[in-house]
């Protein structure tokens, strides 16, 4: 980027987790003011946070700042054939029910015998509640009128609930503090039934800027070393991004309205990290019968 655009002035990139600053924001990641990343630990993976925290000692962008905050592990929980938008993010299909009947489970197998088993402490949908008002109370003391704020578009991108909470976040905060929130382009099959909500003709117009993939490349690096890199290996750059002023959810769908230029891809489906025998591979053979019988009475 040879000049300094002006929409970059008093800039920030606020992403969900460690590499969304350089995955969807990958023209501008190194010229923006700051960086702001919410998610550190997850539970499912305890080795994760301290990685991440290795990770972004050693980021390029010296002005970075983590929230710490832990995942809730919702990603796979929307219905994303029929996305509905919650109070404090967006809603959660039966899935998030299984998932809390898996948590269940475990933690009766625990207190029965206990075996340092991996779970969750709360539920899904509590902890995701919860990060809302997290969120919502730790970004507001840091953002002021005059900023320019660039997050996660309004489908996740590749329709990831964590990052359509955050967008729910600085779209409420866009509201009570004024500063100016944009979004990029990034979709696929699965998010696009949301993102056509937010198709309109009057997005105000776009800008275009290449992706400037040899600094992306070297974040990439520095995840990869601390062994938190949880994109694909095979990822492959656009060569540009567009974006545009946050748009707001059209009330009825309209024919012949547009958005912007999209950087579309496709992606695995979450759904298929999910089963009953995933379970039963973390449970001794000793207890498998009590998670079989709950499951089967469930």
């Amino acid at each position: 980027m040879t000049e300094r655009p002006a929409f970059l002035e008093n800039s920030v990139i606020i992403g969900a987790h460690p590499d969304d600053e350089m995955l969807w924001f990958g023209s501008i990641v190194k010229d923006v003011d700051a960086i702001i990343l919410v998610y550190r630990d997850f539970w499912a993976d305890p080795a994760r946070g301290p990685a991440r925290a290795e990770a972004l000692a050693n980021h390029p962008h010296k002005n970075l700042i983590s929230l710490d905050l832990a995942e809730a592990g919702t990603y796979g929980c929307a219905d994303w054939s029929n996305p509905a938008l919650s109070e404090r993010g967006i809603g959660f299909s039966v899935v998030a029910d299984l998932r809390e009947v898996k948590r269940q489970v475990k933690q009766t197998i625990d207190r029965l015998a206990p075996l340092d088993l991996v779970y969750a402490r709360s539920s899904i949908r509590n902890a995701y509640a919860e990060n809302y008002d997290s969120i919502y109370a730790a970004l507001k003391q840091r953002l002021s009128s005059e900023m320019n704020v660039f997050t996660h578009n309004p489908w996740g991108e590749y329709g990831h609930e964590d990052h359509v909470q955050l967008f729910r976040v600085l779209e409420a905060l866009e509201e009570e503090i004024g500063f100016t929130l944009w979004i990029s382009n990034y979709c696929t099959d699965r998010s696009l039934p949301l993102a056509m909500r937010y198709f309109g003709a009057d997005h105000g117009g776009f800008v275009r800027l290449p992706v400037d993939k040899a600094h992306c490349d070297l974040i990439a690096d520095v995840y990869r070393e601390a062994g938190c890199w949880t994109w694909s290996e095979d990822w492959r750059w656009f060569d540009e991004e567009c974006f545009i002023r946050a748009p707001k959810q059209m009330s009825a769908r309209r024919t012949y309205e547009h958005l912007m230029p999209m950087n579309i891809f496709s992606i695995e489906d979450p759904r298929s990290r999910w089963s009953w025998g995933k379970l039963a591979a973390t449970v001794p053979p000793t207890l498998l019968g009590v998670g079989y019988v709950v499951g089967e009475f469930l």
